[in-house]
């Protein structure tokens, strides 16, 4: 492993760790990540996601069930969303935002962490293997 991987090794623990909350509380995890930091700013792209009910929903026009019932999760489960990007980074959040979209199925969740003197600018991507329905 490089200096640079070894400088943004966080990243590939923050797209797991979401990984694992979306597995533990839907059942069913993202197919794919992908964590991205520029100075404060924390951003990790899920792909495919939903679960079979949710997509049921939005292909029988109630994405906004969906919508509605994931937002709902992630004011929940804030916390702990927090403290996973914390224990990652070693910086505390002062802001958290997420937000899905259907198609194509997508969850953004977006960490603003405390300034940092020092800028840094990462990525990571990690595919998971997709669960059988």
């Amino acid at each position: 492993m490089g200096e640079a991987e070894q400088k943004t090794r966080f990243l590939a623990d923050v797209s797991a760790g979401l990984v694992q909350l979306h597995h533990r509380y839907y059942g069913k995890g993202p197919s794919k990540a992908k964590t991205y930091m520029v100075n404060d700013t924390l951003v990790s792209i899920l792909e495919g996601g939903f679960t079979i009910v949710e997509r049921t929903l939005i292909d029988h026009g109630d994405a906004d069930a969906v919508h509605d019932t994931r937002l709902s999760f992630h004011r929940a489960m804030e916390d702990e969303f927090r403290a996973l990007v914390e224990r990652s980074t070693g910086r505390k959040v002062i802001a958290y935002m997420s937000q899905i979209h259907h198609d194509p199925d997508l969850v953004v969740d977006l960490f603003v962490l405390e300034p940092s003197a020092e800028p840094l600018v990462g990525k990571h991507v990690q595919e998971f293997e997709r669960e059988k329905p």
